[in-house]
C-alpha cells in the first residue's frame, strides 16, 4: 500500500494535466457547493443561530463529502485503488484549470477590456467593471498565485497526511470558505467555515512560500522575493493567501493591486510580460511540493515500525 500511497501523487497530477476539470453540474464539487448554497443561505436561519448553523453544518458537510473518499481507499483492492485513487484525489486539486483560467483572461483582454473584465469574474469575487487592463491582469494572476496553495499544495499534503479522506476534509473546508467566508450577510454561518479554513492552510502556505523562495534563490531572485515577503505579505487579509503572492510578486517582479485594498511589490516588470515568469514559478512549486510530500507516507511508514 505504501508504494500505492507514492505513486498516487504523480498520478493525480498526471490526470489533472490530461483532464483538467471537466465542466460538469454532476462534478462532486460541484455537487458540493450546491449543497453549501443550500444550507449556507443564512435567510434559513435566526441571525442567533446562524454561527451555531455554519459549526454543525462545517462538519456534516466534511463528513458527507468525504466519506465516499475514506470508503474507496479502505475497501478497493490494491489494483482497483491504483486506478481510482489518482482519479479522486484529482477531484481535490486543480493545477490546469489555473492556468487555464489565467490564459482565458489573457486572451479576452486582446480582444478588448470589457471581454476582460468579464472573463476575470470567473476567478475573483471583486467588482471588475471599473479595472485597468493592468488590475484586471492583476487579478487573475493573483487569483493564481494564492490558489496554488488552496487549489494545490494543501490537497497534497493533507492526502500526503492522512489519504483520500484528508485531502476530501480539506477540499470540503476550503469550498465552503470560498462560498461563505465573507463579511456580509453570510458573516454569521460563514464565521467557522473561515476560520477553519485558516487553520487548514497555515502550514500548507508556508511550505509553499518556503518553496517558492528556495526556487526564486536558484533563480538569482531571492532578495526581492524575502523583501516583499517581509513587507507586503501583510496588506492582505488573512493570515495564509499573502504569502505566496508576496513571494511570487517580489521573485517575478511584479506589482499585484486591488485598488482600494492592497498593493504587493513593486513594479519592475509588467504583468503582460511577467505572466510565464509567474506560471513557471506555480509549476515549480508544485512538483517540489509533490516530492517532498511523497516522503511523508514514508515517514510515517518508517514511524509505525519503530513504534
Amino acid at each position: 500500500m505504501l508504494i500505492i500511497r507514492l505513486a498516487v501523487i504523480p498520478l493525480s497530477l498526471l490526470v489533472d494535466r490530461v483532464t483538467g476539470d471537466p465542466h460538469s453540474r454532476f462534478h462532486p464539487v460541484a455537487l458540493l457547493g450546491r449543497f453549501i448554497a443550500f444550507w449556507g443561505d443564512p435567510r434559513k436561519f435566526r441571525p442567533s443561530l446562524q454561527r451555531a448553523a455554519g459549526v454543525v453544518m462545517w462538519f456534516a458537510t466534511v463528513a458527507i463529502f468525504s466519506v465516499p473518499f475514506l470508503l474507496a481507499e479502505v475497501f478497493l483492492p490494491w489494483y482497483a485503488l491504483l486506478v481510482a485513487a489518482p482519479a479522486l484525489l484529482k477531484v481535490c486539486l486543480a493545477w490546469r484549470s489555473l492556468e487555464e483560467h489565467v490564459d482565458a483572461v489573457e486572451k479576452a483582454l486582446s480582444a478588448g477590456l470589457p471581454e476582460g473584465r468579464e472573463k476575470v469574474r470567473f476567478m475573483v469575487s471583486r467588482d471588475p467593471r471599473e479595472l485597468s487592463e493592468d488590475q484586471v491582469r492583476s487579478a487573475a494572476y493573483e487569483s493564481l498565485s494564492e490558489n496554488l496553495v488552496d487549489s494545490i499544495v494543501a490537497p497534497l499534503f493533507y492526502y500526503a497526511l492522512f489519504g483520500l479522506a484528508g485531502a476530501a476534509v480539506y477540499r470540503a473546508a476550503n469550498t465552503m470558505d470560498a462560498m461563505l467566508g465573507y463579511r456580509d450577510e453570510r458573516e454569521r454561518i460563514g464565521w467557522f467555515p473561515a476560520r477553519a479554513d485558516d487553520v487548514l492552510n497555515y502550514v500548507p502556505a508556508r511550505l509553499a512560500t518556503g518553496i517558492l523562495l528556495l526556487y526564486f534563490a536558484a533563480r538569482g531572485r531571492y532578495a526581492p522575493a524575502i523583501r516583499c515577503l517581509r513587507q507586503d505579505a501583510k496588506k492582505r487579509p488573512g493570515y495564509n493567501g499573502g504569502l505566496s503572492m508576496a513571494v511570487i510578486a517580489g521573485g517575478t517582479g511584479v506589482q499585484f493591486e486591488k485598488p482600494g485594498s492592497y498593493t504587493i511589490g513593486s513594479r519592475e516588470k509588467a504583468l503582460r510580460d511577467a505572466g510565464p515568469d509567474i506560471i513557471a514559478a506555480v509549476r515549480a512549486c508544485t512538483l517540489a511540493s509533490s516530492a517532498l510530500f511523497m516522503l511523508i507516507p514514508i515517514f510515517l511508514a518508517l514511524l509505525v515500525q519503530f513504534i
